[in-house]
């Protein structure tokens, strides 16, 4: 039935999309407890004075060589090099992009999430960095944010376990995380003065939960934000660092500032900051304070108004995460250097990294429409194909022109800021799919935009065509196309929306491709009858191409998920970007599909959509409880479900089972919440099945008067479903 040639090395990448990943491990050779750490630690650190154990918290200047921040070293220490960021070693050469953050969440994949993880740790390490400035866990609230596509959606139990793979796959290679930004950094608009207002409840249930995922998974440093959070800024915040952090969630590794995101000295200190970056003496920062530690700190020890032991336990916290991961052994020199592309130019720490991206590439592509099963591609419908719109190819001034992504030419694989990085290679949608046909297939293309005649007489011409649109964000340091980090709207770049209008007008066969930051306005052109399919690959790194190859030709069933809501009308959502100082989160939970749920919203793409090229029936589920009791942890299972998908078309697929629990009425919840999904291959014409546990914390809500996670008495409903909208079983349990 192919007549599609394969692509080098396929069957390898093949039989890691198909099959299970073998995750990386939760240690390796190189983590040690934290009670192994902090012996190690408060030995070293006995023996060190004053200043020495004020310098490993103090920042040593921004961009002083390769790094993005260093810490002074002091006997037996060398000091931290810091880097981001989230998709790869930033502004480093021959090293890898992997897929964005938002397209973790789109796979709904936690072993090829850890195995990315464990690669960019591998990367890092390598190159000799010591710290990776990631992953990000914030929240996608406002749609239009500018670094949504590093986090990984709106919902928090998602974004909790994407980022405890990460997590657990970068420090089991041997390199610190910093989960980021604590906390209601979710917008890039006034970011460095806003205060973002949020109840208690919301901060736990919402905002936090990320955050006590990533302490569980051991995460060795948290990085506080720049915003304020209700009135003090996050990095003097009492509140956060010391009685959430280090007292409620029992946090042992270090708080770290933004880049110049400290503000006092004293109060910094005392309120649980255990390093500031950058660190420099002089920089005009957005602060206005430059070093703030440094002999500022022994100053303040020396007046009384910082104690010794508190520096004493910053420093040893500082230490202690450099020894857990293994730090101490044998770690590589810094072989990278972004100034001289020439330094180490020469040093590959890419191994077969591209395997991971590519697989996950493929996993993350959301299969949003697909009338008369025109995907996958099929020998008698595929003769003659335009490929059309400068999202299906490169750079016309190649590759890394562009500092920090700070322009959005060609394909879009990532956004923009400090959270990109340079691409080793770029397999572009055109070459994917180029590299997929053999000679009988002929293929024509335009990258031009604007030119809406030539593209209708293109698209006219082909039996299918497929035209490529995108929407950008970014940084707010970075303005690209008038847009300040956050987008101005939801609307295609660059003429997309006319763009695919022109095609679709001129071919009844139109495939519509998106590449996005987040959700998008379709509105101009998603009722046009010749749309016949429409392909949502997000932001899938390097091997981008390849990845959109394999689901468009059927070597891939897609198995890709929203991980926010796609609404029918941009009014529809619940918050936007704000311009005030004081944006108050008066929606409290309900943000993505819990406010279309409760409002009764119907979304044009419901969280957690997405289609495949067979089709599955669920049945038989089962709910096993076990008896509450205070001996219980929160991470220990209180209920267990199993139940039975049946592959029910003629096509081996990955389905994404989503488990949503409705709370007794008691809890004040939202009409349902995803509180557990299971990845599951199921060949054609077999069933498998599936096991879902929920722990203590899975089942409760925060009590404002307590002060704690509580498990309410009553009845509670298990629905398990395809979609949030789509359940397909349903039992009750009693608690």
């Amino acid at each position: 039935m192919r007549l599609f040639a394969s692509a080098t090395g396929l069957l390898a990448i093949l039989s890691v999309l198909n099959t299970s990943v073998g995750a990386a491990p939760t240690k390796s050779g190189f983590e040690i407890s934290w009670e192994e750490a902090y012996a190690k630690a408060e030995k070293l650190v006995s023996g060190w004075t004053l200043e020495q154990k004020v310098n490993v918290g103090t920042g040593s200047g921004n961009e002083q060589g390769p790094c993005e921040g260093n810490t002074i070293a002091s006997p037996g220490f060398p000091g931290l090099c810091m880097n981001d960021g989230p998709t790869g070693l930033r502004r480093a050469y021959n090293t890898s992009q992997f897929v964005a953050g938002i397209n973790c969440g789109a796979s709904f994949d936690r072993e090829l999430t850890r195995q990315r993880g464990a690669y960019m740790g591998e990367e890092f390490r390598d190159k000799g960095v010591n710290v990776m400035l990631g992953p990000g866990m914030n929240m996608l609230r406002v749609p239009r944010g500018g670094r949504n596509w590093e986090y990984a959606g709106e919902d928090p139990y998602l974004v909790s376990a994407i980022a405890e793979e990460l997590v657990h796959g970068i420090q089991s290679a041997g390199v610190v995380t910093t989960s980021k930004h604590l906390i209601g950094n979710e917008q890039e608009e006034n970011r460095y003065t806003v205060d973002t207002v949020m109840d208690d409840k919301t901060l736990h249930e919402m905002y936090l939960l990320p955050f006590y995922h990533a302490v569980e998974a051991g995460t060795a440093s948290i990085m506080c934000g720049y915003n304020k959070v209700n009135g003090t800024y996050a990095c003097d915040s009492d509140h956060l660092m010391n009685t959430i952090l280090k007292d409620h969630l029992d946090f042992k590794g270090f708080v770290m500032s933004d880049w110049w995101a400290t503000h006092s000295t004293v109060n910094g200190v005392n309120s649980g900051l255990d390093m500031t970056m950058p660190g420099d003496a002089n920089a005009d920062s957005v602060t206005g304070g430059g070093l703030w530690y440094g002999k500022n700190l022994t100053d303040a020890v020396e007046r009384g108004d910082v104690s010794e032991e508190r520096v004493t336990d910053l420093a040893t916290r500082i230490v202690a995460a450099w020894y857990k991961v293994g730090e101490d052994k044998d770690y590589p020199d810094l072989r990278f250097n972004y100034f001289d592309s020439n330094v180490h130019a020469d040093l590959n720490v890419q191994r077969n990294h591209k395997e991971n991206i590519r697989a996950q590439g493929a996993a993350s592509v959301v299969l949003l429409k697909n009338e008369d099963n025109i995907l996958p591609l099929k020998q008698d419908s595929a003769k003659k194909l335009a490929v059309i719109g400068s999202d299906a190819g490169a750079d016309p001034e190649g590759l890394n022109k562009c500092p920090d992504a700070n322009c959005s030419r060609g394909t879009l694989t990532q956004g923009w800021g400090s959270g990109s990085c340079y691409l080793p290679y770029l397999v572009t949608p055109l070459d994917g799919i180029t590299n997929r046909v053999d000679d009988s297939v002929e293929i024509t293309h335009t990258f031009d935009d604007w030119n809406l005649e030539s593209a209708g007489k293109l698209a006219a011409d082909a039996d299918i065509a497929f035209v490529f649109a995108k929407s950008d964000s970014g940084e707010m340091y970075i303005v690209v196309d008038d847009n300040p980090g956050d987008r101005n709207n939801l609307t295609l770049w660059y003429n997309g929306d006319n763009l695919i209008n022109a095609v679709a007008d001129a071919n009844e066969n139109t495939v519509v491709v998106i590449h996005s930051v987040g959700p998008i306005d379709m509105n101009a052109w998603i009722d046009h009858p010749n749309i016949k399919a429409i392909v949502w690959p997000g932001l899938p790194g390097q091997e981008t191409g390849n990845s959109l190859a394999d689901v468009l030709f059927g070597d891939y069933n897609p198995s890709g998920r929203l991980p926010y809501t796609i609404a029918k009308n941009i009014d529809d959502y619940v918050a936007d970007v704000s311009p005030e100082l004081e944006v108050e989160y008066t929606e409290g939970v309900y943000i993505g599909y819990r406010h279309f749920d409760k409002n009764e919203i119907t979304p044009l793409y419901e969280f957690g959509y997405g289609l495949a090229y067979t089709t599955y029936e669920y049945s038989k589920l089962k709910v096993k409880t076990k008896k509450n009791s205070d001996g219980l942890k929160l991470t220990d299972t209180l209920a267990s479900a199993s139940l039975f998908v049946e592959n029910t078309g003629d096509v081996d697929g990955n389905e994404i089972v989503q488990a949503y629990i409705v709370y007794p009425e008691s809890a004040d919840q939202p009409p349902k919440q995803l509180r557990g999904f299971e990845k599951v291959f199921v060949e054609a014409g077999k069933k498998q099945k599936v096991n879902l546990d929920f722990t203590v914390r899975d089942l409760s809500y925060w009590d404002v008067v307590q002060q704690k996670w509580v498990v309410a008495s009553g009845e509670y409903t298990l629905l398990v479903g395809h979609t949030s909208l789509d359940i397909r079983q349903e039992t009750t349990f009693t608690l």
